[in-house]
């Protein structure tokens, strides 16, 4: 049986600072206006803000989260989730145009235990998916990775919105 590996190393700065405490990203990109670009947010809004994943699992991965340091959806208010809400079907629709994927995994993790690489700020995950690629988490034999640089989609998401008034909030 032949062995076949997906290289994805940008991964090992994310897992090597996993038992770090660095405090919160999404926090700390919320201070810096002027430095969006630079991180990867797309949009900023009242109560959330949407960025592209530094360390994605597919191409056009984005995190939603609110701008509130809250740990889950309990802490959340209902303009909070509407927000959130309607952040998840604007992003789609912008990945949709962009760069056509086949379809999506939306999740969130609540806890290490579970997943989460920032537990204690509640974010969303939209991972757009094609057939034949990664899986979201394992990867599997005979596997295709669609590739192209944060800074280019980026630009192109920022393109998308302004065309389809993006976010409808």
């Amino acid at each position: 049986m032949e062995n076949k590996n997906l290289w994805a190393p940008w991964r090992i700065n994310y897992i090597r600072t996993l038992s770090e405490s660095n405090g919160c990203f999404i926090c700390d990109i919320q201070k810096t206006p002027q430095d969006d670009d630079e991180n990867f947010v797309l949009w900023r809004l009242d109560k959330s803000i949407v960025v592209l994943n530094r360390f994605p699992y597919n191409n056009g991965h984005l995190l939603i989260a609110p701008l509130r340091h809250i740990p889950d959806l309990q802490m959340s208010s209902d303009e909070e989730l509407l927000e959130l809400m309607k952040l998840v079907r604007d992003c789609q629709k912008a990945l949709s145009v962009a760069i056509k994927p086949h379809g999506f995994n939306i999740g969130m993790n609540f806890g290490r235990c579970a997943g989460a690489g920032l537990p204690d700020h509640l974010h969303i995950h939209l991972v757009p998916r094609w057939d034949g690629d990664t899986n979201f988490m394992p990867v599997c034999s005979d596997t295709d990775v669609i590739s192209q640089s944060m800074t280019e989609l980026l630009e192109l998401l920022k393109k998308v919105s302004k065309e389809h008034n993006l976010p409808s909030l």
